[in-house]
């Protein structure tokens, strides 16, 4: 009897735990990472890059314990003019036939004022650097077509391409250093 009672006494404490997490992942119709950057020390030029993949571990009850891992299409970038695309997939810029992807994995979230922070490590073009995101969100949930929940995430952050080791070999008044980033995420509850 006392280990029958023992038993349900664990098991009352894995189920709430349990409950309290979710899983999302991305919606890629509706979801990119989109960027922007100095050149020619004139305008900034624009693209956008696909998620290949990821997920969300989240916890309703605390929000601190919740992880996010985001995989990258690098190898997806357009900026809207094709022979600048294949200039940045060359091994120029991002070198694509070697680094196809980058990987986005948190190692911390925080409630901040308007959303929260997430800080984690991004590894792109074969060189890993923290990274910090101020994060708006969630936004939703809302019923998708299909019947899955959705909500929604956007995150902007500011990078370093040759931090990255990303066209090294070009001065930053042809192309500048800061890279900014701006992440839409759709994620579907599953």
């Amino acid at each position: 009897m006392k280990r029958f009672v023992l038993a349900l006494g664990i098991l009352a404490a894995i189920l709430p735990a349990s409950a309290q997490t979710s899983t999302w992942t991305p919606d890629k119709a509706h979801s990119e990472v989109d960027f922007s950057i100095l050149h020619m020390s004139l305008s900034k030029v624009h693209g956008r890059f696909g998620i290949a993949d990821g997920q969300i571990v989240w916890n309703e009850a605390d929000v601190t314990k919740s992880t996010v891992k985001m995989t990258i299409d690098v190898a997806s970038v357009d900026t809207g003019v094709a022979p600048r695309d294949n200039d940045l997939k060359s091994p120029n810029l991002f070198d694509t036939a070697q680094f196809p992807t980058a990987t986005f994995v948190s190692t911390s979230v925080a409630k901040a004022d308007k959303g929260l922070t997430v800080q984690g490590n991004l590894t792109l073009h074969g060189v890993t650097k923290p990274v910090t995101l101020a994060v708006e969100g969630p936004t939703g949930p809302a019923q998708g077509m299909g019947g899955k929940m959705h909500a929604g995430f956007s995150a902007t952050t500011t990078i370093s391409r040759n931090a990255f080791g990303i066209g090294t070999k070009y001065p930053t008044a042809v192309i500048g250093d800061d890279v900014q980033l701006s992440i839409d995420l759709d994620v579907m509850k599953q």
